[in-house]
């Protein structure tokens, strides 16, 4: 399928902004600049498993399909209730303070989360 793949981050746009939108602490946004991030995606039809690792971090796998309810977790550890849409290929999440949007493009994951008018885009180059 179009997202299965292993991926690393190789570029992103907008961290900073976006961090303190979030209102995270200037000490924790530092934390995260330039993490390495490996994102792991299985998508079988509408079923999706979709993991993330940060190097020296925390490690999240949310699974989840097309159109129904399920428990996702934010890489804060904060549990949620969401139904992921996809929209024109494009997977949609909205996070309990943003939202996010995940698709292939030129063989890469283009993801981008909005909050409050600001818009963070991390590229990922395809691995496996």
């Amino acid at each position: 399928m179009a997202f299965t793949g292993k991926y690393e981050i190789e570029s992103e746009k907008n961290y900073d902004e976006f961090m303190k939108r979030l209102g995270l602490p200037s000490d924790r946004i530092e934390k995260g600049r330039n993490l390495k991030i490996i994102s792991e995606v299985q998508q079988d039809g509408q079923n999706f498993t979709w993991s993330q690792n940060y190097s020296g971090g925390p490690s999240i796998t949310n699974n989840f399909t097309i159109g129904k309810e399920c428990d996702m977790e934010t890489v804060m550890g904060k549990k949620f209730k969401a139904t992921v849409q996809m929209e024109d290929g494009k997977v949609v999440v909205n996070f309990p303070h943003y939202k996010y949007t995940a698709e292939i493009m030129d063989g890469k994951l283009v993801e981008v989360s909005t909050v409050e008018g600001v818009s963070y885009e991390r590229v990922s180059k395809r691995l496996a």
